[in-house]
């Protein structure tokens, strides 16, 4: 995935030359420069809070302490530094009391603000391509029930676009049958798991007497009311540029990947399976077709789909645009929890970057943390379990 790769850059990679170019107009480079000066002034925001909120100095000294930052001589703080840092400052953000110090004059543990726990799929609870088998093999499992435990919801947004439960199923049967076989859950914590597929658009809720313990949603029951205007038309706009934008790509830099077109989505994948698409056609993919279906926004007259939000990202094997993003995901998953506030969910991935990183868009619908792999997903987890309740043996 993307962030293995290129955890050095800056957290804003998206601009763009300031001349027009292959068809770019002048409104198009307006709309992506104050897209731009958005994303920079709400990072700087954000850590204006939390330096004004004494939370980096104590998210500072929790991962000084596990990793040896100042007692290094000849390294710097590095981006992975100053990223763990940054989880750390935002899980302090949400659950410790506003200004109060890290021990506390009652010895008791703060009460967490967190009601929802959003999480990718891939690098983020089991390795890319892999899946969550048991909570023998993926110890993350034990950490989200102890979560649901608590009455904390949790929802896997996933961009993975299916609308058959056991292909989730096939990726996500260890937990499932965890929490089904599970004696300590509540029938209503139980349904406090679901998956959000497709970045947004099926949602599928525990329930431990379906096949493959997951109920298909119908979209009338959860969708936001901007949704209500994705006509089918529009819809298939979106992905005849897409998928034009796709075929170019695979001509222009010699790939060799095949088309594939769903409901809701359209991508490209390695024609054969001893291929793999190195990291430099899928990125390039990416920004390519980015820029396509953005440049069609501004023709005249307008499109069909200029209205419909999209997501485009390196799946680390192939590229795919899906209908919607994340951040749609997620507050459709507040929603169907009857309104939980993006103050008390966080979302963890391990794709924040503006350019084919498709967490990316979560920052605008609730707290984040940006991980780079299964384990970092657990120690997050841990800390925050550490932060709210006595110490417990997870494992």
């Amino acid at each position: 995935m993307t962030t293995r790769y290129r955890v050095e850059l800056p957290f804003v990679l998206n601009a763009q030359p300031a001349a027009p170019h292959d068809g770019v107009g002048n409104e198009a480079l307006d709309k992506m420069a104050r897209t731009a000066r958005q994303r920079y002034a709400e990072i700087f925001r954000d850590v204006e809070a939390l330096i004004s909120d004494h939370t980096l100095e104590d998210a500072f000294l929790v991962q000084d302490a596990a990793r040896a930052i100042s007692s290094r001589r000849f390294v710097a703080p590095s981006f992975n530094d100053i990223r763990l840092i940054l989880n750390t400052a935002q899980l302090l953000s949400l659950i410790r009391p506003k200004a109060a110090p890290m021990s506390l004059s009652n010895g008791l543990p703060p009460r967490s603000q967190i009601q929802l726990l959003t999480f990718d799929g891939d690098v983020t609870l089991y390795e890319d391509g892999a899946s969550l088998h048991s909570p023998e093999a993926n110890p993350v499992i034990n950490r989200l029930l102890h979560f649901l435990s608590v009455d904390v919801r949790i929802a896997i947004v996933t961009a993975a676009g299916y609308t058959q439960p056991q292909n989730y199923f096939n990726r996500l049967s260890g937990l499932l049958l965890a929490v089904k076989e599970s004696t300590t859950l509540t029938s209503k914590q139980k349904s406090n798991l679901v998956v959000m597929g497709g970045e947004s658009n099926y949602l599928l809720v525990f329930d431990d007497t379906a096949e493959h313990c997951l109920r298909y949603t119908h979209r009338r029951n959860w969708i936001l009311d901007v949704m209500y205007t994705w006509t089918e038309e529009a819809i298939q706009s979106l992905l005849d540029i897409a998928e034009t934008a796709f075929e170019s790509c695979i001509k222009t830099l010699h790939l060799q990947a095949k088309v594939l077109r769903k409901e809701r989505a359209v991508g490209i994948y390695a024609a054969d399976q001893s291929i793999k698409l190195n990291r430099e056609q899928l990125e390039e993919t990416v920004l390519v077709v980015q820029q396509v279906v953005e440049s069609s926004l501004s023709s005249t007259p307008r499109p069909a789909h200029s209205h419909i939000p999209f997501t485009v990202f390196n799946g680390g094997a192939d590229v795919f645009l899906d209908v919607g993003d994340k951040s749609l995901g997620v507050q459709a998953c507040q929603k169907w929890f009857g309104g939980i506030q993006p103050s008390s969910t966080l979302h963890v991935g391990d794709q924040f970057l503006s350019g084919g990183g498709n967490d990316f868009k979560a920052r605008s619908a609730c707290c984040c943390a940006w991980i780079a792999s299964p384990t970092e997903t657990i120690a997050l987890l841990d800390e925050m379990i550490a932060l709210t309740s006595p110490a417990k043996d997870m494992h």
